[in-house]
């Protein structure tokens, strides 16, 4: 085959034109620090890194929900402490009132305090985050109470006694990682916010009447089927308080376990689409050298002129 001169030249200007390009990637992976600037460079690099940035985005997410869990879950806490310190000065006043030597008047005196401790523990039923009252169920916009009575939509009235193993309405669950959604609104307190206030007006009419051995009946021991004592009470706040616990120490589990995840989802991005600047380096020094080659050996390939080429 005859190989003429355009022939050479071409070839030549192909290859520098190659070498070019491959130079121009590398730099370009050098100043971006990125294997791809776009989609098209390497469509499967692209589209792994689509996948892992949608996964750091759901972490956000999920750490900003855990946020809102949490501060649901604090306030409901705390707002339990309360009712249980609450309860205990009730029944300090209740043990008070029970004894004989008191009068009339000075159990008056002692209602006064206690319809007042009703009246907090009323506003404590009614605590909100973020405008949305956390012991109404999924009616965060209405309140468990208002103007001194419980709105009975929001507790369960069956036949079946009350119980804080079973849940009164619908929970407010949030979700906190892929697929594992957590109840943060402690529905079921509502009906032990009920039970609460039905025995505050109890002490209070005892109170009222000044009967002394109905005054004492609140303390424990009634027969079964008759209202809840101060204690049984005081051991219903106890375990909503634990049934909150227990939700928190998840909630830490779980930002954990999003800690771990964000790292390990990080990593990989990085590996996926993060330039190794020492192979970058290398092979731009090596190219470059090749492409100096390449126009030396050109230069002397080419003849310029034809009197160049005659001689």
């Amino acid at each position: 085959m005859r190989v003429t001169q355009s022939m050479l030249s071409n070839n030549m200007l192909r290859n520098l034109s190659s070498s070019y390009n491959k130079m121009s990637e590398l730099q370009n992976q050098i100043n971006s620090g990125k294997k791809i600037t776009r989609p098209s460079d390497d469509p499967i690099v692209a589209v792994k890194g689509m996948s892992y940035r949608t996964d750091l985005n759901k972490v956000e997410q999920f750490e900003r929900n855990i946020t809102q869990a949490n501060s649901w879950l604090d306030s409901s806490d705390d707002a339990l402490g309360q009712v249980g310190d609450a309860l205990n000065r009730v029944k300090e006043l209740v043990v008070q009132a029970a004894n004989d030597t008191n009068t009339a008047d000075d159990r008056q005196k002692i209602k006064l305090e206690i319809d007042q401790i009703r009246k907090q523990i009323q506003d404590v039923a009614n605590t909100k985050v973020a405008d949305k009252f956390i012991f109404s169920g999924t009616k965060t916009q209405t309140s468990l109470f208002k103007n001194g009575e419980i709105n009975d939509d929001l507790v369960d009235n069956s036949t079946t006694p009350p119980s804080l193993i079973t849940a009164t309405s619908s929970e407010v669950n949030i979700e906190v990682f892929d697929g594992i959604q957590l109840d943060v609104n402690s529905s079921k307190a509502a009906n032990l916010f009920k039970n609460v206030d039905e025995l505050m007006a109890t002490v209070s009419d005892a109170l009222n009447e000044s009967d002394s051995e109905k005054i004492s009946n609140l303390l424990g021991g009634l027969a079964e089927g008759e209202d809840d004592t101060i204690s049984e009470l005081q051991n219903k706040v106890l375990e909503a308080r634990a049934d909150v616990g227990a939700r928190q120490n998840r909630i830490e589990m779980m930002e954990n376990r999003l800690a771990t995840h964000e790292i390990n989802v990080t990593k990989q991005l990085s590996e996926n689409e993060d330039v190794d600047y020492a192979k970058a380096i290398t092979e731009m020094v090596t190219y470059q050298s090749i492409h100096q080659a390449s126009l030396s050996v050109g230069a002397n390939i080419i003849q310029q002129t034809l009197v160049d080429f005659i001689r």
